[in-house]
């Protein structure tokens, strides 16, 4: 495989930086991990980081060198990684579970598969062009595809910051799954939390990543988020690759990845190992209806309210 990466972050003007992400790879396989530690709620860093930790691990176990079936492999690693979260508190008798939204995409065989729950994104972008992106998990976002709401309203709905859907809630997550996209060389796949998607239009989003390198493109979104955001700005996170092909080709670019001459069992990461996953039972979530929607935005609602009462 071939392809550059580049990731940052910001902390905006929050006092702890709640984000995380990081990548792994072996010779034919790559994992993206973005994950947004929900605001409000006691160290949303440490479910970010739980969950960041669990999928890298199951890649190490199951990339052998690449997994056999991406979307189910998706599946069982973000619901693994709710569980491991609920273990957590659990096992450190919090107040309340740590939550996460979250943003995965596995790419192998010239194709990427992604999975998120929440309101991190991934933006698939070609040409000057969103092919796709993924769909927040927020009522806003509920609205508009039953109809009840607009395009338009997505900048000033009051309803669109309320999440139904993360990682450590009370309700078992919704994780949705996109179908296989076949990448093309000069492809970019974009990972974002909402302190850069929330705050920059999605035209200046595709245009910097259409006219610039990632490893240019990234660092100007984020500082652009960071300056907008003021000291009253959001943690702003991204992580961004340009593909260029599952076959090595001559005359490689000073900032490719080849994973060429990587080992058959050889994993490279930048997200630190974690302890032993948890046992999970074997559940997985039906799909929201809206009642359901409305309990868990209550549900969310009242975790952050009582974080908020042990924070003062």
């Amino acid at each position: 495989m071939q392809f550059s990466v580049y990731q940052q972050t910001h902390i905006g003007g929050r006092k702890v930086n709640q984000d995380r992400m990081g990548y792994s790879f072996t010779r034919d396989a790559l994992l993206l991990v973005l994950a947004d530690g929900m605001g409000g709620h006691l160290r949303g860093e440490i479910a970010a980081t739980i969950a960041l930790q669990t999928l890298s691990m199951m890649f190490r176990m199951q990339a052998r060198p690449y997994i056999k079936k991406a979307e189910r492999f998706l599946e069982e690693a973000l619901q693994q990684a709710h569980w491991d979260i609920l273990a957590y508190a659990e096992a450190n008798k919090l107040p309340e579970t740590p939550r996460t939204t979250i943003v995965a995409c596995l790419v192998q065989h010239n194709c990427a598969v992604w999975a998120h729950c929440g309101d991190s994104r991934l933006y698939w972008v070609r040409r000057n062009q969103v092919l796709a992106r993924t769909r927040d998990h927020s009522h806003l976002e509920y609205l508009i595809e039953k109809g009840r709401a607009s395009e338009a309203d997505r900048n000033t709905h009051p309803d669109r910051n309320k999440l139904y859907n993360c990682l450590g809630a009370g309700q078992e997550p919704k994780i949705d799954i996109s179908r296989q996209a076949s990448l093309e060389p000069g492809d970019t796949l974009l990972l974002c939390s909402d302190g850069l998607w929330g705050v920059l239009p999605e035209t200046e989003i595709v245009h910097r990543l259409s006219t610039s390198t990632i490893v240019q493109a990234v660092p100007d979104l984020v500082a652009m988020s960071a300056a907008i955001g003021g000291a009253r700005g959001d943690n702003t996170t991204a992580l961004a690759i340009t593909w260029q092909g599952a076959e090595a080709a001559a005359g490689t670019a000073p900032d490719m990845i080849s994973t060429q001459m990587l080992a058959e069992d050889a994993v490279s990461s930048t997200i630190t190992a974690g302890q032993p996953l948890a046992a999970a039972p074997d559940i997985f979530a039906d799909a929201f209806d809206e009642n359901e929607i409305e309990k868990a935005i209550a549900e969310i609602r009242e975790a952050i309210e009582k974080s908020s009462q042990l924070l003062k």
